[in-house]
């Protein structure tokens, strides 16, 4: 068996390649491998089961229920919450573990399971790993009161919207917000927190029924946002993916504030209030140049790391950081999350306009944007695009034709089968046409 730990938990297509079958045997791994590491000697482990909106998760969430409450795990299940919800629950239920079912922006028919460590941290390789080793091995299974007890934490999704309240460090009364919630896991909880905040809320894309979610909505589909947000001359849009671990932005003119230009007025935000640890934020080698170069202007150092959250988040710790994301919009703020939460990332947002008497389109212009284009290039063998010769030679003369004035990254897709690459350029036109160039490139080497 290959490694079925991607760069955000287990994912496929459900019901195929994400089997019912699966979800139990990873379950009880799992429960084995963090129940152990967690649990006080005098008690059973416990864990949280959350889901987003898409029908498999029902029967993904009734398989990893029954392999916790088997392996002697007490489970509290809390029905649909965000991804950020299930790691604060974890920590605030002070449970062994979580667990998230979701495959957050992708397509409907796929699905995920993400675990999560005591605390709302996600697992470390090793530990992944050591899951993997224990699937499907003998052990002895509990009987009797042994067996984990299963219930429902109805409270759970409340809880999480408070803790994002107590984020605020003032109200948004006067703020017409737009957030489209991708028919996914925050469709509740976004609008009741910026409600409770007292903005003013137009909802889109809030009403899933499992076949609906990121279905030309939410975070990789920005059009329906950016017309009602001009349409009905709101001041910011937000959109959400399917679990509300990201969140982009759009302005009150509907052009759109990518995970860049959040980072960077979050980080200025920061040095500004004192909260900006070491005057450094982390990001990733996707990040536009142009990010870099208004963070070094503000004196605030860039911390670059592969691109994954988990990435992001692992160089936070090691170095006591504060604020990391992605151009995706997977923005963690460790002082209030310990994962990327988008509706935690528009509230802070939306205070800073709110608190500054800027607009977005102001807000955004802190950083100007050097024309980048990426391209997904599928039916490939991913894992041979860094040791290709002719595709490395082709890279190679790219970077040449650019020198100082771009880059060039091309990358496997840690979450779908694809080659990514990516062409940062000074015209658009020029890095639409290197990034044409290597896709053809690699659609020729690696085609399977």
């Amino acid at each position: 068996m290959g490694r079925i730990f991607g760069t955000d938990g287990v994912r496929g297509l459900a019901n195929r390649d994400l089997t019912a079958e699966l979800a139990v045997d990873i379950s009880v791994a799992a429960a084995h491998v963090l129940g152990e590491a967690g649990a006080f000697a005098d008690q059973r482990p416990t864990a949280v089961v959350a889901r987003d909106t898409r029908a498999s998760g029902e029967f993904l969430e009734a398989a990893v229920v029954a392999g916790l409450a088997s392996a002697g795990v007490d489970v509290h299940r809390l029905g649909v919450v965000p991804t950020p919800g299930a790691a604060y629950l974890t920590a605030f239920l002070e449970a062994d573990m979580g667990v998230m079912i979701s495959a957050s922006h992708n397509p409907m028919p796929d699905n995920g399971i993400k675990f999560l460590a005591r605390g709302g941290v996600k697992l470390d390789d090793e530990i992944e790993d050591a899951i993997e080793q224990r699937l499907e091995e003998p052990w002895d299974r509990p009987t009797g009161s042994d067996v984990g007890r299963v219930g429902d934490s109805h409270a759970g999704l409340g809880a999480y919207v408070r803790h994002l309240l107590d984020t605020l460090p003032s109200r948004l009364d006067g703020l017409t917000v737009v957030l489209d919630c991708a028919n996914g896991a925050a469709h509740e909880a976004a609008p009741d927190a910026f409600e409770r905040a007292g903005a003013t809320v137009i909802s889109i894309h809030a009403d899933p029924d499992g076949l609906n979610i990121n279905r030309d909505c939410g975070s990789t589909h920005l059009d329906d946002l950016r017309r009602v947000v001009v349409e009905k001359g709101a001041d910011v849009g937000f959109a959400f993916d399917g679990d509300a671990d990201r969140c982009l932005a759009v302005d009150q003119h509907g052009e759109v504030v990518d995970g860049d230009q959040i980072l960077a007025i979050l980080a200025l935000r920061g040095q500004r209030e004192g909260t900006l640890a070491n005057d450094t934020v982390v990001a990733t080698v996707m990040s536009n140049v142009g990010f870099t170069r208004a963070m070094e202007a503000a004196g605030i150092t860039v911390l670059r790391t592969a691109v994954g959250d988990r990435y992001v988040l692992e160089a936070m710790r090691e170095g006591g950081h504060t604020l990391g994301g992605e151009q995706s919009g997977h923005v963690i703020m460790s002082r209030h999350a310990t994962t990327g939460d988008g509706t935690l990332t528009a509230l802070q947002l939306a205070a800073e306009l709110a608190e500054s008497g800027k607009t977005m389109s102001e807000l955004a212009a802190v950083m100007q944007r050097l024309p980048q284009v990426l391209v997904n290039v599928g039916g490939v063998d991913r894992s041979a695009a860094a040791t290709n010769e002719v595709v490395q030679a082709a890279v190679a003369q790219a970077e040449a034709k650019l020198g100082d004035a771009g880059r060039v990254l091309l990358r496997p897709s840690g979450t779908e089968p694809l080659v990514r690459v990516m062409v940062e350029a000074p015209t658009a036109d020029l890095a639409q046409e290197i990034a044409d160039r290597l896709a053809d490139v690699v659609r020729a080497e690696l085609a399977l």
